[in-house]
């Protein structure tokens, strides 16, 4: 029986340990092939060159491809759904944004949850936005502004590059932080034509990206009242905040990674890892301010508690303004 027992163990032992030495290297060696990030927006914007940026360090640091496959369509919802079905092994991650964060509510008959069915990897950017009007407004701050808006009740309106997009939400939550004033909602396919038709005069207002109206505002073409987050931008470090004027206002389009519910732990954190260690790059660093955007460095519980927290948020904005999709 000993000299059995002890044959039994010695099999028993073979077996095992290439199977645990087989679990270790693969944990050891991922990723093993290329991995895709998918961006529900088009080639060239600023999400697709941040999903590149990210995808490019982390190629370069763990030794496989990182290929950004472009899946645009209903609000990033298709890129989306496409990650929630995706198989858990971390082989497909998701760009995601704000975007998320507001078709929770925007959308009512989604196949997926998205804080439910997306696992958050790592947050990577926060970005503002900054209120443009026209010269023709007779206001160059934020209080002036408003005093103004209240004195001509519906005679301004605000362009936005589409309904439910951040430019649009951002001007609606302005609206109700500032007391309920009543600006006319005039929604584009993009925020590019709602710059060209404010630099018209034929709408007053756009909550606009900074890289996009930054040029217009050093002209003289268009004057900047106010930056939505809760600190100033660089690229324009003289605009006061908003939230200087409205207390508690802040609007910021958050980007960072995702992948489906139920990727191993270990390969979220190795992922959480080298974004992390981007966002401490000089290089990288030079390159996010390019697209005026901040690090935003954490771990993956930090940013899935941004994302809830966004969700929330942009679902009391989307109620009390009564948005839908037509």
């Amino acid at each position: 029986m000993p000299h059995s027992r002890r044959r039994f163990l010695r099999l028993a032992m073979g077996v095992t340990a290439p199977a645990l030495l087989s679990g270790l290297a693969c944990a050891d060696t991922y990723p093993s092939r290329p991995v895709r990030i998918v961006v529900g927006f088009a080639a060239g914007g600023p999400n697709d060159i941040l999903a590149r940026l990210i995808g490019q360090w982390c190629a370069e640091r763990l030794g496989q491809p990182f290929v950004v496959e472009n899946r645009p369509g209903a609000g990033s919802n298709i890129a989306t759904d496409a990650v929630v079905h995706a198989p858990p092994d971390g082989y497909t991650l998701l760009l995601v944004g704000s975007p998320n964060a507001i078709n929770a509510t925007l959308y009512e008959n989604l196949d997926f949850n998205f804080l439910r069915d997306i696992a958050p990897v790592a947050s990577l950017t926060r970005g503002a936005l900054v209120m443009t009007i026209h010269p023709s407004v007779p206001a160059h701050t934020i209080p002036e502004f408003i005093a103004y808006a209240k004195a001509n009740p519906g005679r301004l309106s605000y362009g936005s590059g589409g309904v439910g997009g951040i430019t649009h939400i951002a001007a609606e939550l302005f609206k109700q932080e500032a007391g309920g004033l009543d600006l006319q909602h005039v929604p584009y396919r993009g925020v590019a034509p709602a710059i060209t038709d404010l630099l018209g005069g034929q709408v007053q207002v756009v909550f606009a990206n900074v890289a996009t109206s930054i040029g217009y505002i050093g002209s003289g073409k268009l004057r900047a009242l106010g930056i939505t987050t809760t600190a100033r931008s660089e690229a324009l470090p003289d605009v006061p905040t908003i939230g200087e004027f409205v207390p508690g206002y802040e609007a910021s389009s958050v980007f960072g990674l995702g992948a489906p519910k139920h990727t191993p732990t270990e390969t979220i954190d190795r992922l959480n890892k080298e974004a992390n260690a981007a966002l401490a790059d000089s290089t990288f660093k030079m390159h996010l301010r390019s697209l005026d955007a901040t690090g935003l460095a954490g771990s993956p519980a930090d940013f899935g508690g941004i994302m809830a927290s966004e969700t929330q948020k942009w679902a009391k904005v989307i109620g009390l303004a009564k948005i839908r999709l037509e």
